[in-house]
């Protein structure tokens, strides 16, 4: 049932979805049906926009209904693996542009979140915007300490407004799930929840802030990205101060050819910036469109606006980059058998079948020079046909995909030759053997020594326990004697690993002592090699 104080906003939606030549939508809901001949042929309409291709007249409509939903848009335009590629496509054109609201309201609400008047807090606060769009705005101000410094404010009532707009796309949701047979495959109340979740996060400023620090504290010492510093005593949930910075847009390739930037370096620097945060850091900057991105003039990236960020763990790190080398090495099989190990698409999946839709849609992608290869596009359509074979909805990889698109697209913009394959295939062969190698195994195993020296001494008292119960519990001995034996073996296995561990980490340990004090070679590697033996030893104990 639809609240009666949604009727007139539905009614408005109604309008501007016929306006332009959206009539397919109105005809899908029962509740449009008895007004939609009466609106379609109304004078009052206007000119209806027909001409455009559906993905146009789609992006104008939502551009017409307002900024609320033109981040829904924006959100939506993740969700390729859902969507018609001519719709996915026009909808990352959508802009989030809106009129700015009065400085002076801007000023009320730093002084609410601060609670000291603006000319007690900055030297200066200029309230003329410096940006503006559809949750807050960003003011140009001075510290008392001489810092130039940037005030994002969020807009008044923005809350209350998107939360009414949320509540109205879940109501549009549910209307076409119900009525519309072809909604249903796009689970139009997940991608609502989705987008909830986005636009709610981004109304919380602090949590922005923090995003904004971690990303910077990552890459400190970098010399090729730059996040501008947070002041924690300024900011608030609704108030954001940060540093102020000087650098080119991004989007803004003819003024970075006039600043003599390396834009071939600056392209490539952008996919190493993104495959060190989803493989070094597991925490990504998610929303690096070219409104938010600047370049100096030594080919460095400045980024802003950290509202939405993403994160990826360790297993889902593996299978991203595994899949990635599978895919370009044209082992499709390791692909789709990657997709069932990491619990991606149902265990019940057939191999075979699932492996000849993957070369269906792969192979003739690789009729292309690889650098025409769109990588952002070769994971949407692994998507796409995962989807056809019950692919669980994977939002972390929803937003590394979209990033992925971003910084291709503005890559290729900077530098139409970028060869992306060429940049990241040495990162991930690097990342494999740093978290695959025989040095992985081995500081793993010394990460392990404390935990399991510290064990040890528990160990005894262990099996004296467990022996202990099974000899004084005889009925239960009888029937779980298997189980015994079991539990008995493993302990003992448990104690010779831990004897070898210790014992070869402490032979390790000397070598290095000896090579120190200048001890012999000879001697150096023969006590070296024991250690290495005691724990090869002790780990091939079955």
């Amino acid at each position: 049932m639809i609240p009666i104080r949604l009727v007139s906003r539905l009614l408005h939606i109604q309008r501007v979805l016929v306006l332009h030549g959206l009539d397919e939508l109105v005809e899908a809901t029962h509740l449009y049906r008895p007004l939609r001949h009466a609106v379609r042929f109304s004078t009052a309409l206007g000119a209806r926009d027909v001409e455009a291709p559906r993905a146009v007249r789609l992006r104008r409509a939502l551009e017409e209904l307002g900024p609320i939903f033109v981040k829904f848009g924006q959100t939506l335009s993740t969700r390729r693996d859902l969507l018609p590629d001519d719709i996915g496509e026009e909808l990352v054109k959508l802009q989030d542009r809106v009129p700015p609201f009065p400085g002076v309201e801007a000023r009320r609400t730093v002084e609410s979140a601060l609670g000291q008047p603006v000319g007690t807090l900055f030297r200066s606060f200029d309230e003329e915007p410096l940006a503006s769009a559809s949750v807050a705005q960003v003011h140009a101000a001075r510290l008392h300490s001489g810092e130039e410094v940037v005030v994002k404010v969020l807009r008044p009532g923005v809350r209350q407004r998107i939360e009414a707009d949320i509540e109205l796309l879940y109501a549009l949701a549910g209307m076409a799930q119900r009525f519309w047979p072809d909604a249903r495959r796009l689970r139009p109340t997940e991608v609502v929840a989705e987008f909830e979740k986005t636009i709610l996060d981004e109304l919380d400023l602090v949590r922005e802030a923090a995003n904004a620090a971690e990303i910077r504290r990552r890459f400190e010492t970098s010399g090729i990205l730059y996040v501008p510093k947070v002041y924690w005593d300024y900011t608030r949930r609704d108030v954001m101060v940060m540093e102020r910075i000087a650098g080119i847009p991004i989007g803004d390739v003819p003024q970075l050819r006039r600043a003599g930037v390396d834009l071939k370096l600056l392209a490539e620097r952008g996919v190493e910036i993104f495959f060190t945060q989803v493989f070094r850091d597991s925490f990504f900057h998610a929303d690096m469109h070219p409104g938010n991105i600047f370049a100096t003039t030594d080919a460095r990236y400045i980024a802003v606006d950290f509202g939405i960020v993403g994160s990826i763990s360790k297993a889902d790190q593996y299978y991203v980059a595994e899949n990635f080398l599978a895919f370009f090495n044209r082992d499709y099989r390791r692909v789709a058998e990657m997709h069932v190990e990491s619990g991606w698409v149902p265990p019940t999946t057939r191999i075979e079948e699932f492996e000849s839709a993957i070369r269906s849609v792969s192979e003739p992608i690789f009729e292309k020079p690889l650098k025409e290869i769109s990588y952002g596009q070769v994971l949407l359509r692994l998507f796409q046909v995962a989807r056809r074979f019950d692919m669980e909805v994977q939002p972390q990889l929803v937003l590394l995909q979209k990033t992925l698109l971003n910084i291709e697209g503005l890559g290729r913009e900077l530098y139409p030759d970028l060869d992306l394959w060429q940049t990241a295939k040495p990162f991930l062969e690097n990342w494999f053997q740093d978290e695959r190698g025989p040095k992985s195994a081995v500081r793993r195993l010394g990460a392990k020594l404390p935990e399991w020296a510290q064990q040890w001494p528990e160990m005894p008292g262990l099996g004296y326990q467990a022996l202990h119960r099974a000899v004084n519990g005889r009925l239960e001995l009888s029937i779980r004697s298997d189980e015994l034996r079991i539990l008995t073996r493993e302990i003992r296995l448990g104690q010779r690993r831990v004897l070898g561990g210790i014992g070869g980490g402490s032979l390790i340990l000397s070598a290095t002592l000896l090579s120190t004090a200048f001890a012999s070679p000879t001697l150096i590697w023969a006590v070296a090699a024991l250690g290495l033996g005691l724990f090869a030893y002790a780990w091939t104990l079955r």
